[in-house]
């Protein structure tokens, strides 16, 4: 199948209100039974069946046998990926007129976009990074700093590893998925975070969806990186 015909068939599929949110339902990579989907989109449970059919048949959905009941979750990151794309974008409005995504709670704090780690403590993180000078550069093409190069390896993440032969170069991508929260750090540096996060158990992966859990220690340990160090007044 070409580019061409895939879009258009995936397309097809998503332009239904109702298959899109059903969609949406489930972009935290969660699973969820034909009446819980039918109850939040407001389809009766044979109407449910129906669209959740469809987009099993396209591969759009997987469906996972519970005893007697059937639950349904997206079939591939790809395919959150491209819903997500589509829920970012807003025809015919200026950028800064665009209403933010409204985000599932359990994906609000922490989940995983991509290979790296997005939400709020994510985003957070992305801004004292910037405040602290270990990344310099344009938005677009952001690279760590001498600074930033000396505190990142103090943390175990050696920038000349990341991108062998570039090390001047942009190491990471300036992520915003997600309207509502602000970019957050991805690239090669943002997949190496994440990486050192879950070896240190500051970030535990829930179920196999998107959704991550941050430990109280882990919220102490990643707010610590580059964050100004009061001084006391004597």
């Amino acid at each position: 199948m070409n580019a061409v015909n895939s879009i258009t068939q995936v397309a097809g599929m998503m332009a239904d209100p109702k298959r899109s949110a059903m969609l949406w339902a489930l972009i935290d990579g969660s699973a969820r039974s034909t009446d819980e989907l039918a109850l939040a989109i407001g389809l009766s449970t044979s109407s449910a069946c129906m669209h959740l059919s469809l987009l099993v048949a396209a591969g759009l959905l997987r469906v996972d046998v519970r005893g007697r009941k059937r639950h349904f979750r997206l079939a591939t990151p790809e395919v959150g990926a491209a819903v997500e794309a589509l829920a970012s974008i807003q025809l015919g409005q200026h950028p800064q007129a665009r209403a933010p995504l409204r985000i599932a709670p359990t994906l609000s704090k922490a989940r995983l976009c991509g290979d790296h780690l997005g939400g709020e403590i994510a985003a957070q993180l992305l801004q004292r990074l910037l405040d602290a000078s270990w990344l310099e550069g344009e938005p677009s093409h952001l690279s760590v700093s001498s600074r930033g190069k000396a505190q990142l390896e103090a943390l175990g993440v050696f920038i000349d590893a990341l991108a062998p032969g570039h090390q001047r170069g942009c190491v990471m991508c300036h992520c915003s998925e997600w309207s509502d929260q602000g970019p957050h750090l991805g690239g090669s540096l943002g997949h190496a975070l994440l990486k050192l996060f879950l070896q240190s158990g500051w970030v535990q992966e829930l179920d196999g969806g998107r959704a991550l859990y941050v430990p109280p220690p882990g919220v102490r340990q990643i707010g610590a990186i580059a964050r100004p160090v009061s001084r006391q007044v004597g």
